[in-house]
């Protein structure tokens, strides 16, 4: 797979992670508030029923997802922080 640039493989794989992020906050939601005891999880590139006993394993594959895509930010827009040596 050949990209145009780092930047559009960058956006690309951001809009990957933020589907994904998207899948698991709704199935967390769902289980957690619905009263439902199982939801089907599709994130885009696997499938699986989660219930209630996932909750945990649900909470930590969302916060790597996100800590995914703030990494990608980073990498996009760089980090923000322009400061001086204070010596």
């Amino acid at each position: 797979m050949v990209f145009e640039d780092d930047s559009t493989w960058i956006d690309q794989r951001i809009a990957a992670v933020e589907a994904q992020i998207i899948a698991y906050e709704e199935a967390i939601l769902a289980i957690g508030t619905d009263g439902l005891q199982s939801y089907t999880l599709d994130t885009g590139q696997s499938r699986q029923t989660v219930t209630k006993a996932n909750m945990s394993e649900l909470r930590l594959a969302l916060s790597n997802l996100e800590n995914r895509r703030a990494t990608l930010l980073v990498r996009r827009n760089g980090s923000g922080f322009h400061g001086r040596p204070s010596f």
